[in-house]
C-alpha cells in the first residue's frame, strides 16, 4: 500500500495553523530543572511545543477556549461504557469543536487507571513506537502525570517494538494537543502513556496492537490522535473523510486499508493522504476487530473549511468517533467459576491439616499434588475465615497470587490462625471447634459508580494512599447493611480512612466462590 505520510513531511513546514502540522521555531522542548524520581532517576518533563500557535499560551486564555468549545461541541450523546475515542490534532480554532465532540463523550466522574493517547510522528521516521517515559507532560495547564513505571514496564517487556526517545517526542504535537482536554476533565488525577509511532509497516503495528492488547480495558481509555484527508477541495474532503470513517467504524483492519489505497488511487487534485494518523487508527482496529462486544459510532465532522477564516479550495478534515464496550463492570464480573465436590473437600481437608500441623509443629505441611485438578494448580486470590463456635475467629487471604490456588489456601489458613492480629493465635483445643470457610476470588475491576456494588455478590476494596481494607461479599449478608454503610464500615473500620472516606478514594469490586465445612 503505498503510504504518503512522510512524503507529507516535506509539505509540513510551509502549512499555517489550520492544518494537521505547525513546526514551531524552537524544539527545545524538555525541561531539566525537574527533580528525582523514587527511584532516584532524573524526571525530565516536556514542555509543550505548540501552545500560543495551535492552543493559547495562556492558562486562563485556554480554560477559556475549552470550555467553549464543549459548549458549542455537536453530538453530546454520553455513550456509555467508551474504551476508545478518535480525535483530531489540528490547531483548536479549526478541529477544536470536533475534539470536544469527542470529549464530550467522557464524564468527569468516571477516572480511569491510565489513558493511552497514540500519535503517528510528523517530523521523524523510525521503526516502532516511543514511550516518553523521561518525566511528565507539561502544559498551560499544568502537569499531565505520566505513568513512568507502566511505560518502562512496556518498553521492558518488547524491546523490538517500543523505545524510550525523547528526541522523537520533543517537537510533536499530536499528543499534546489532546492533553489540555482531558486536563479540563480530570485535572490531577490524569496519568497517561504517551505513544508515538514511527513505524509505517501493518506487520509491526500489528505487533504493538498485540502488546497493548492486555491494557485495552474498560479501566484504560485509548485515544487516538489523527486528522484525515489532507489538502483537496472541501467537496472532496467531505466524500474522501466519509469513505474513511465508514471504514473505521466497520472495525476492520484489511477494510480500513483497502479504503485507504482505493481513496488514494483515484487521483483526486491534492489529496496528499486520507488519513495523516492511520497507523494510529490501524493500531486502534487491530486490537479491537472480530469483538463483536465493541462498537465505533461517529460523532462529528467538520473540516478547515468550516472554521471562519478557513479556504475551502484546501482543506483538512476532522472526525471524531467513539468505541463503546458491551462488556461494562458489571458483567465482567459475573463469574461461571466453580470448583467440584472433590475439590472443595481437598482444599479445606489441606486448610485444617495446615493448621493442625503448624500449631503442633510450625511447620508447613508438605502437599502431594499428584492427581490435583487444573483449577488447584492455577494461580488464585482466596481468603480463608475462621468461625470458633459460629463467632469471628480470624480472616485472612489475597487478592491475587503467583503461586497455586492450593498454596494459597494453605498459607492463608496458617496466617488467619495466627497473624490475625486481631485476636490471640488459635489454639489446638480451639481447632476442634473452629469451622473453616475458603472464599475463592475473582479479580478485582476498578469502578467509578458505587451503583454496580450488588450486596452479597460484590465483595469491596477501598484504597486511599497507602490505607486500604476490604469486606468479603457474605459480610454484607452476615450484616444487614446497606451499600452506604457496607462502604462506610470498609471505609472507617478496614482502611482506617473515616465513614465517608470511600467518597474520594479508590473502589474495586471482585466475586467470590465460598464454600466451608
Amino acid at each position: 500500500m503505498k503510504a504518503n505520510a512522510f512524503s507529507f513531511l516535506l509539505l509540513v513546514l510551509f502549512l499555517p495553523t489550520a492544518q494537521c502540522s505547525n513546526r514551531q521555531k524552537n524544539y527545545t522542548s524538555l525541561d531539566v530543572s525537574a527533580v528525582a524520581s523514587d527511584e532516584g532517576d532524573t524526571i525530565i518533563n516536556r514542555k509543550p511545543a505548540v501552545a500560543g500557535s495551535f492552543y493559547p499560551g495562556n492558562r486562563d486564555a485556554l480554560m477559556k477556549q475549552i470550555a467553549a468549545l464543549f459548549k458549542d461541541a455537536t453530538s453530546h450523546k454520553k455513550l456509555d461504557n467508551v474504551v476508545a475515542l478518535i480525535s483530531p490534532h489540528a490547531g483548536y480554532v479549526y478541529s477544536g469543536k470536533v475534539a470536544a465532540s469527542a470529549y464530550n463523550q467522557l464524564s468527569p466522574d468516571k477516572k480511569f487507571d491510565n489513558i493511552f493517547i497514540i500519535g503517528a510522528s510528523h517530523y521523524v521516521g523510525f521503526g516502532g513506537a516511543a514511550i516518553y517515559c523521561d518525566g511528565n507532560f507539561t502544559t498551560p495547564l499544568g502537569i499531565a502525570r505520566v505513568n513512568i513505571p507502566l511505560s518502562r514496564k512496556i518498553i521492558q517487556e518488547n524491546p523490538t517494538l517500543f523505545v524510550s526517545n525523547a528526541d522523537v517526542h520533543t517537537p510533536e504535537h499530536s499528543i499534546e494537543v489532546q492533553i489540555p482536554f482531558l486536563q479540563y476533565l480530570y485535572k490531577d488525577e490524569l496519568q497517561i502513556i504517551p505513544i508515538l509511532l514511527g513505524t509505517q509497516k501493518p506487520a509491526t503495528i500489528q505487533k504493538i496492537a498485540e502488546a497493548l492488547k492486555p491494557y485495552f480495558k474498560g479501566s484504560n481509555l485509548f485515544v487516538i490522535s489523527t486528522d484525515f484527508s489532507h489538502y483537496p477541495v472541501y467537496q472532496e474532503a467531505c466524500q474522501v473523510d466519509a469513505l474513511t470513517a465508514d471504514a473505521i467504524v466497520g472495525n476492520s483492519s484489511a477494510a480500513f486499508l483497502k479504503t485507504i489505497k482505493t481513496n488514494e488511487s483515484k487521483g483526486i487534485p491534492n489529496l496528499a493522504t486520507s488519513i495523516c494518523g492511520w497507523t494510529g487508527v490501524l493500531t486502534l482496529l487491530d486490537i479491537t476487530e472480530n469483538d463483536p462486544d465493541i462498537h465505533y459510532t461517529k460523532l462529528n465532522y467538520m473540516n478547515s473549511g468550516d472554521a471562519p477564516d478557513g479556504d475551502k479550495t484546501r482543506v483538512v478534515g476532522y472526525h471524531a468517533i467513539a468505541v463503546t464496550s458491551d462488556t461494562d463492570v458489571s458483567k465482567a464480573n459475573q463469574s461461571n467459576y466453580s470448583l467440584t465436590k472433590e475439590e472443595k473437600d481437598q482444599l479445606l481437608r489441606i486448610a485444617r491439616k495446615s493448621i493442625d500441623n503448624y500449631l503442633e509443629s510450625g511447620n508447613l505441611t508438605k502437599i502431594d499434588t499428584k492427581g490435583f485438578s487444573d483449577k488447584l494448580l492455577t494461580h488464585a486470590g482466596a481468603f480463608v475465615t475462621l468461625n470458633l463456635n459460629g463467632q469471628l475467629r480470624g480472616c485472612i487471604g489475597q487478592f491475587t497470587a503467583d503461586i497455586p490456588l492450593y498454596q494459597v489456601v494453605q498459607e492463608m489458613a496458617i496466617s488467619a490462625a495466627t497473624r490475625d492480629n486481631r485476636f490471640r493465635p488459635l489454639t489446638t483445643a480451639e481447632l476442634n471447634h473452629t469451622d473453616i470457610e475458603i472464599s475463592v476470588l475473582t479479580p478485582m475491576q476498578r469502578i467509578q459508580s458505587i451503583d454496580v456494588i450488588e450486596l452479597g455478590r460484590h465483595g469491596i476494596y477501598i484504597r486511599k494512599g497507602n490505607r486500604g481494607g476490604t469486606f468479603l461479599p457474605q459480610v454484607a449478608n452476615q450484616t444487614g447493611w446497606t451499600r452506604e454503610e457496607f462502604l462506610g464500615h470498609c471505609a472507617r473500620d478496614k482502611a482506617g480512612i473515616g465513614w465517608d472516606g470511600w467518597k474520594d478514594a479508590e473502589i474495586y469490586v471482585y466475586e467470590a466462590y465460598v464454600f466451608g465445612e
